[in-house]
């Protein structure tokens, strides 16, 4: 009976730590429109940022999914969007490589593209 509940309760440590596995990126949205309030983000991020962060960003073999909870509010504020946009960023949190600075994005676009991104992350389950 013992060895029953021994390998219950480690089957059940071992479902949650697959459910909470931050290198697994849960999926953009359920596939419904895009709200009109953030089209203009999704063409900007579309003609800027999919080329590596992938369709609705869920990343590339060329970079990183932003609908991840490493980029969620608390841990990549909106700011962190901006600095990467104007200067770049040096590879720290996946294998990639280093992010180039995106020329002729103002703040104006990425301030667009984060709201596109951030309700991503909603749809997602990101807060």
């Amino acid at each position: 009976m013992t060895s029953r509940l021994q390998i219950g309760v480690w089957l059940l440590g071992l479902g949650l730590l697959v459910a909470c596995d931050s290198s697994d990126p849960k999926p953009a949205t359920g596939g419904g429109p895009v709200p009109a309030e953030f089209q203009v983000g999704e063409t900007t991020f579309n003609a800027n940022c999919a080329a590596c962060h992938g369709k609705q960003a869920a990343g590339t073999d060329h970079g990183p999914p932003l609908v991840h909870k490493i980029y969620e509010p608390h841990h990549h504020g909106d700011q962190a969007f901006q600095l990467a946009a104007a200067n770049g960023v040096k590879a720290h949190h996946w294998e990639f490589g280093n992010m180039p600075k995106i020329d002729g994005v103002t703040p104006e676009n990425v301030d667009q593209i984060v709201k596109y991104v951030r309700w991503l992350q909603r749809q997602a389950g990101i807060q």
